[in-house]
C-alpha cells in the first residue's frame, strides 16, 4: 500500500511499464476518445474502486462518487455528470453501488454531531426514517446497517428514475436501464439487488414528465 506521494508517483510508472509491456497501443487508443457503457454512482470510499473490484479497464466506466452514493435532486455536480453520461456519452447502464460497513450509513444511523457533514448525512437519514418500520425491527446493529446500505441503494435508483432528461432518453428506447448494487468489503462481492429500472411505469404519476 502506497505511504507517500512518491510511492504514488512510483506506482504509476510502474503501472505505465506493466500496461505497455501486454498492450503497446493501450494509450494511443484510450487517448482517441471514451466511450464507456456504464455510469457507476458509488461511495467515495478509498475500499470500492469502481474499475478494480469489477475488473474493468480504464475507459470502460465513467463514474461520479460521493459520500454513501446518494442521487441528490440540488447536487449540481452530481446531475452534470449524469447529464454528460446519458446525453453525450449515451451510455447503456446507470449503476447505483453502495456498500457494506458504509461510514456514512453508520454515521446517520447514529445522534453524534459531525459538523459540516450533518447536511449531507441529513439526506441519508431521510431514507432511514422512510424505511424505520422494517429497520428499527432488527435487532442486531450490523444486520440493521446492512439492510440500511440496500435500502439506501434502493432509494437512490428511484431518485434517478424521476431525473427528467433520463425519462426523456426512455421516451427514444429502453436504456439507460439503472441498477442497484452493494458490495462486500469482507469478501470482494457485488451483490446485485435485482432492482432495474428503465421506465417510469412504476414511479408515482407526480414523478412521470409528460412526453
Amino acid at each position: 500500500m502506497a505511504e507517500s506521494i512518491k510511492d504514488l508517483l512510483n506506482g504509476n510508472v510502474t503501472w505505465v511499464k506493466n500496461t505497455l509491456k501486454y498492450t503497446p497501443s493501450f494509450f494511443e487508443e484510450l487517448s482517441k476518445e471514451q466511450t464507456p457503457q456504464f455510469l457507476w454512482i458509488g461511495c467515495s470510499d478509498s475500499r470500492v474502486p469502481a474499475t478494480e473490484i469489477t475488473n474493468a479497464m480504464p475507459g470502460s466506466i465513467f463514474v461520479q462518487r460521493n459520500i454513501a452514493n446518494m442521487v441528490v435532486h440540488t447536487d449540481s455536480n452530481l446531475l452534470s455528470v449524469v447529464y454528460y453520461a446519458v446525453k453525450v456519452l449515451k451510455i447503456k447502464h446507470i449503476i447505483v453501488c453502495g456498500h457494506y460497513g458504509c461510514g456514512g450509513i453508520q454515521a446517520a444511523m447514529g445522534n453524534q454531531k459531525m459538523g459540516f457533514l450533518d447536511n449531507w448525512l441529513m439526506h441519508i437519514k431521510d431514507v432511514y426514517k422512510l424505511h424505520s418500520a422494517e429497520l428499527d425491527l432488527i435487532e442486531d446493529k450490523v444486520e440493521r446497517e446492512n439492510r440500511f446500505a440496500e435500502l439506501n441503494v434502493f432509494e437512490q435508483v428511484q431518485h434517478l428514475a424521476k431525473i427528467s432528461f433520463i425519462q426523456e432518453e426512455w421516451e427514444k428506447g429502453e436504456f439507460p436501464s439503472i441498477h442497484g448494487w452493494v458490495y462486500s468489503l469482507k469478501n470482494g462481492i457485488i451483490k446485485d439487488l435485482d432492482v432495474s429500472v428503465n421506465s417510469t411505469a412504476d414511479l408515482e404519476k407526480i414523478y412521470q414528465y409528460l412526453k
